[in-house]
């Protein structure tokens, strides 16, 4: 059964941590600040935030630690990471899952952070949290308010209904389907094929999203997803926002052909458009919560991710 974790009350505490690159410093100050000002939270550093390895936001068993120790921090209730980039993969084998099933809490990322979602869900059944980040979205000078409306999901249930009021909407397949929903972004998904993290979709929702990927290589990572079976096994797919997916080539495919080339020969209700990845607004959902999406109505009903 997924465990949902507790909501946030005004005056908790929440951690910020970097499993992957380094943030941007200044946009990190300003998210503490929406933090603190605007949702009424208090917030706790991770002890490795601002170290910088390489492409590394410090070494991997310093950024395991900082995971660890928001895991095991009983005075924090929610952990946000600062950032994507690159590194989340290179901890998730060493990870305590024990940890993380014996102190269930918010959690919430996306891009890089995929691939911790993906682990973490298989190792502990944790709902967790796709949504913007601090010093990549929230912490921006022109941060998005529709962005920033969808914390307020971490302090009340509430069912995420996303409809076209959000963004115009395509139907690649038509159908109704319902599960719980997973995925993130693609690159990332396709990386945890062969491991003991790879992504279950088996019922499930499936949703997809990537950011500088040429066609060619959409085309590639989703023929994989569909030879390992990923498609035909999904209940649904959803297609979030895919930005700055464009040919640099002459002789080439643009990116709504490739999409659509894999999703309609899945077969499986799937529709497109939806703001979430990437792109601004940046519409926030549980993963690993129940979902519907909906064809005749054009809409996706997420379940709420707390308790």
């Amino acid at each position: 059964m997924p465990i949902k974790p507790q909501r946030l009350q005004k005056g908790d505490t929440v951690g910020i941590i970097a499993p992957a690159s380094p943030p941007n410093l200044e946009n990190l100050q300003r998210s503490i600040r929406f933090l603190e000002i605007e949702l009424g939270l208090k917030v706790k550093l991770g002890r490795h935030l601002k170290r910088e390895y390489g492409y590394l936001a410090g070494k991997d068993d310093e950024r395991l630690e900082d995971l660890h120790n928001m895991f095991l921090d009983k005075d924090v209730k929610a952990i946000l990471c600062a950032c994507g980039g690159y590194g989340t993969a290179r901890i998730a084998s060493a990870i305590n899952y024990e940890i993380i099933k014996s102190n269930p809490k918010i959690f919430w990322g996306y891009s890089d952070i995929t691939f911790l979602h993906t682990a973490i869900h298989k190792q502990t059944e944790l709902i967790t949290f796709h949504g913007p980040m601090l010093a990549t979205d929230i912490g921006k000078e022109d941060a998005d308010p529709i962005s920033k409306q969808f914390f307020k999901q971490l302090f009340e249930p509430q069912e995420i209904t996303y409809t076209e009021q959000f963004s115009p909407l395509e139907v690649l397949v038509e159908g109704e389907a319902n599960g719980p929903l997973v995925g993130g972004n693609l690159s990332l998904l396709t990386s945890t094929l062969g491991t003991l993290y790879e992504i279950d979709t088996r019922g499930k929702l499936l949703l997809i999203e990537d950011i500088n990927e040429e066609p060619r290589s959409v085309d590639r990572m989703l023929n994989q997803l569909y030879m390992a079976g990923k498609l035909n096994d999904a209940a649904g797919i959803i297609v979030g926002d895919f930005h700055n997916c464009e040919p640099k080539r002459d002789k080439t495919f643009v990116l709504d052909e490739v999409i659509k080339h894999y999703i309609q020969f899945a077969g499986k209700p799937a529709i497109k458009g939806f703001k979430i990845g990437h792109c601004t607004p940046h519409i926030a959902v549980p993963l690993g919560s129940t979902a519907k999406l909906s064809s005749v109505k054009k809409q996706l009903i997420v379940e709420s991710g707390i308790q």
